[in-house]
């Protein structure tokens, strides 16, 4: 018979996994063959979209997207990248080209956005699906050109969370969205923000409106109302657990990560937002203890994208410390990036209550 306390046999256990162990390496053509919908969004479809019946607007998106799914199929302008030497240029479309989902969190635009991937009528490879950061981060691993020629051949381009926060993407994303419509390729994007007020709060927007104008002008606007579904009918965010139930907890769940929260955040600041997805590989569950204030704008951005990752992936958050709700001061709250904070918040509130399961286990 075992004569060792129970802490020492947890301890004897296979040790969790650490984020802050991992800096992965990822190669560019990853990041390409990575462009789908994330695997919270493999199986949703528009009718599996369900619209709030006290917003109108909701219904009038499921018709408008499944129509311009419909308008996808046929022939790439290009002939799907490869244009002959006496083909003609395709011509500009003479109307957008593009249709802009614009809504508050939570009301299910990643849903909508996913769901007019899996319908337009092209086979995966011709289809890329990413966040705005993503795409910024894959022509900062490709280079602006190559990023053109291998986008160019594509059918479709779903950007969700578009947002301007500096002025080099804002000229970045104009000229290389410029050059895909050229190309004859359709833009799909979701915002919390209308794209003719791209980077306000965040820099000297007028100094740039030419080229948010030329953003603007790619897309049909396409507003979505309603509350955060993530909210609707479900209980508060759980309490924080204790540091020993989130330890316990993470030695006793195989695949699970354990850090110390102050630690992960140092960490972040290590590795390129663009890994933050193969951060998470084999992840079944991230464990965090001392969960507290984060302490500075660039520190709360990155941990905001790494909420996304896990949030795309599913992967449910045991914390002990403050709850979510209190990670962002005030003056956070009410500035620039007051969008990408309440998004972070509402996700993360999301995984805080998947995980309850793990601690009744």
């Amino acid at each position: 018979m075992s004569t060792r306390a129970p802490n020492e046999a947890a301890s004897a256990a296979a040790a969790p996994l650490s984020l802050c162990s991992r800096e992965p390496h990822v190669p560019a053509d990853r990041l390409v063959a990575e462009m789908i919908p994330p695997p919270r969004f493999d199986s949703v479809r528009f009718d599996t979209y369900l619209p709030d019946p006290n917003q109108p607007s909701q219904c009038e998106a499921v018709k408008a997207l499944a129509g311009f799914a419909e308008t996808l199929g046929g022939a790439h302008a290009t002939g799907a990248g490869k244009r002959r030497w006496f083909a003609r240029k395709p011509a500009a479309p003479a109307g957008p080209r593009g249709v802009y989902l614009d809504g508050g969190y939570g009301v299910g635009k990643t849903h909508l956005l996913a769901s007019l991937w899996h319908a337009t009528p092209a086979e995966p490879a011709l289809k890329a699906f990413g966040t705005f950061v993503e795409l910024t981060n894959l022509v900062g691993a490709l280079g602006f050109q190559q990023t053109v020629r291998t986008l160019s051949g594509h059918r479709l381009l779903c950007i969700d969370e578009f947002e301007l926060d500096d002025p080099g993407d804002t000229v970045l994303v104009s000229s290389l969205l410029g050059k895909l419509v050229e190309a004859g390729v359709a833009l799909a994007a979701t915002s919390n923000t209308l794209p003719g007020k791209l980077g306000e709060g965040r820099f000297a927007a007028a100094d740039f409106l030419r080229e948010i104008q030329g953003l603007s002008a790619h897309f049909r606007p396409l507003r979505i109302d309603g509350e955060d579904y993530r909210h609707r009918g479900l209980p508060e965010a759980p309490a924080p657990n204790s540091d020993q139930v989130v330890t316990q907890t993470a030695y006793r769940v195989p695949g699970a990560s354990l850090d110390d929260f102050p630690h992960l955040l140092e960490h972040l600041a290590r590795v390129h937002p663009s890994r933050y997805g193969a951060l998470t590989d084999d992840l079944t569950a991230v464990c965090l203890t001392g969960v507290g204030p984060v302490p500075d704008q660039s520190t709360a951005l990155r941990l905001v994208v790494l909420a996304d990752r896990l949030y795309d992936r599913e992967i449910p958050v045991l914390a002990s410390g403050l709850p979510f709700d209190k990670l962002f001061s005030d003056e956070m709250l009410n500035g620039g990036y007051k969008k990408k904070y309440f998004r972070a918040i509402s996700r993360l509130t999301a995984l805080a209550r998947d995980a309850k399961g793990l601690v009744a286990q």
